[in-house]
């Protein structure tokens, strides 16, 4: 039986609580420094209510220790990890080789993603290093995963869904290049989300002012099965600087996903955590941030993975625009032919379309069924495809119809006379409890009654301990039971409930790790950065695949910086440097 976990993003507790509750088994976070999102820091002690949040259902807690280290960090950097350690951290996702030698540093380590593990030679090193995961690259094909799955003993985890990286990953100098800001240090400024013109070696414009560099965001939820069956135990959500609705939204999708996926193989796969999510909203992808969705190599083929055009977040398509009518001084009305029947629309509504100089977004001040109120939006024009990126009903359903997660209990209750009640408690994670109760009441006369009372309320939920009755048995000497009140019966629940959680699962074993770091083949240092995406494959121009004749030479160029690409067709790979001038 192989344990899968969902692993979401948090920038902050109450989004890592949020996720616990929508169904993930595993969470990661920043500590106050060193993670590879700046903007996402945190205290200790949020980190430690995480951990004790997230425990009580076996979620496990994994801090973001992976930038690299300027000269003189080293010592600052391990006592905050040291400290989160002591916070509860479950492991540590590091960049750094040199953590593995420090004998205080107890909790697993996970080879961050910025390790760039693209190949088994380099997952190989980090086991050796005793990383009890290694995190991969990627752009990687379900070829190339099972290889390195099956040459390796620690865990595999893998990117499901989210925005991706042009670049390998950890393998990217382009925003320190273009301003001084390392991604290498958390401060990436996102430069392949920039516009830029695409210029030949004699300087003829063949795209101007396109976001070249930008890709789709990542949805993998129909390959979980695959990439199970490869070896990866753990899915990956991107995300630490998104906001609570989308990792909600997102997190309770592929939840669902992962529950189907045990169900149908329930001697072969289990979750990772505890717990059943009750109540809630229906979760839609397509209705949170995203850039459309792609594949990306998966299936070790090419495809069309830029979104050159909407390098923000479009929504779903919802239809085209009609009968557009601009008034001066008070904005403009138009209506929307849907794509499918059924299309509401609600006030406050965003929505995007594609212009000539990218993605214009606005807001639908008054929407009245398919008719839209809004400020004046000067390219906006009849025939245009509109998107909605901001759905007001479905946002306010994610904030006002919260998930629940409970740990589902069998209880049964033995009887003894009428003074003594011994309930025993097995809980789905393997916790056992025997409460025993003296009472001294009558015994009751309508036997049925005080079973039925005692049924109902022992199926009450157990407020903050968060304990659901599964299953309930009640034995009696003589089919007596004792006269109990209502409060009686909740006030034992509570005590049951009590015991129950004050029971601890067993901490894991962490794994013996080798002293001190061997040496690896590090990138070139000339490339900015190098890709599996092909800008002649996007636009029709790969000498390889799709016989044309490209120009000799092709140059990105962005307020008055040029960079020049060049193709490694051997490697069907691309890679971005800086311009020779």
């Amino acid at each position: 039986m192989r344990s899968l976990e969902l692993l979401a993003p948090a920038r902050n507790k109450d989004i890592g609580i949020a996720a616990i509750d929508c169904g993930a088994d595993a969470v990661y976070i920043a500590g106050p420094a060193f993670g590879a999102r700046k903007a996402a820091g945190n205290s200790f002690d949020d980190i430690a209510e995480l951990c004790a949040y997230a425990h009580r259902f076996g979620v496990r807690i994994f801090v973001t220790y992976n930038t690299l280290w300027r000269e003189g960090e080293e010592e600052e950097a391990h006592a905050q990890m040291l400290q989160a350690q002591a916070a509860g951290a479950d492991a540590f996702i590091i960049r750094e080789p040199r953590i593995a030698a420090w004998d205080d540093i107890t909790v697993p380590l996970h080879a961050s993603t910025q390790c760039a593990i693209r190949d088994v030679e380099r997952a190989r090193y980090f086991e050796s290093l005793g990383c009890e995961r290694i995190v991969l690259e990627r752009e990687l094909s379900l070829e190339q995963v099972r290889q390195i799955c099956a040459a390796v003993r620690c865990e595999v985890e893998f990117f499901v869904h989210g925005a991706l990286c042009v670049c390998y990953s950890g393998d990217c100098r382009l925003s320190e290049y273009i301003d001084g800001r390392s991604a290498d240090r958390g401060e990436c400024i996102q430069a392949c989300r920039s516009l830029y013109d695409l210029v030949d070696g004699e300087g003829r414009v063949l795209l101007r002012n396109k976001a070249v560099l930008s890709l789709k965001d990542l949805n993998l939820k129909s390959r979980l099965e695959d990439l199970a069956e490869a070896g990866v135990v753990s899915f990956k959500i991107e995300g630490r600087l998104k906001n609570a609705s989308y990792v909600k939204n997102v997190v309770r999708d592929y939840s669902l996903a992962l529950d189907a996926l045990v169900a149908k193989y329930p001697d072969r796969y289990c979750r990772a955590s505890w717990g059943e999510v009750t109540g809630g909203f229906t979760p839609d992808t397509a209705k949170t941030f995203n850039r459309g969705y792609t594949e990306l190599f998966l299936d070790g083929k090419r495809g069309k993975w830029s979104s050159m055009d909407a390098p923000k977040s479009m929504g779903e398509a919802v239809g085209t625009v009609q009968r557009v009518r601009r008034t001066p001084g008070q904005g403009m009305q138009f209506s929307v032919k849907p794509i499918q029947r059924g299309l509401e629309l609600h006030n406050g509504d965003g929505f995007a379309i594609v212009t000539a100089d990218g993605v214009t977004g606005f807001r639908g001040d008054v929407c009245d069924g398919l008719q839209v109120s809004c400020k004046d939006v000067p390219d906006l024009r009849e025939g245009v495809t509109l998107y909605r990126n901001i759905n007001t009903a479905f946002e306010k359903m994610l904030e006002t119809q919260p998930c629940r997660r409970e740990i589902p209990v069998r209880l049964s209750v033995r009887v003894h006379g009428k003074y003594v009640i011994e309930i025993r408690a097995l809980s789905q994670d393997g916790r056992e409890v025997l409460s025993p109760f003296h009472t001294d009441v009558d015994t009751a006369e309508n036997g049925e009654r005080a079973a039925a009372m005692l049924r109902e309320q022992l199926s009450k939920r157990s407020g903050v301990y968060r304990f659901l009755l599964e299953e309930l048995r009640v034995e009696t000497a003589g089919g007596k039971l004792p006269l109990l009140s209502a409060s009686t019966i909740n006030g034992m629940r509570r005590l049951v409930a009590e015991d129950l959680d004050s029971v601890a699962a067993s901490p894991a074993v962490p794994r013996e790790r080798v002293q001190g770091v061997k040496g690896i083949n590090a990138s070139n240092p000339k490339e900015l950065m190098r890709s599996k995406y092909c800008v002649r494959y996007e636009l029709g121009l790969c000498p390889k695949y799709q016989g044309a004749r490209p120009p000799e030479e092709l140059f990105l160029l962005n307020n008055g910086r040029k960079l020049a690409l060049h193709f490694d067709c051997g490697a069907c790979e691309m890679t971005v440097s800086p311009a020779q001038k």
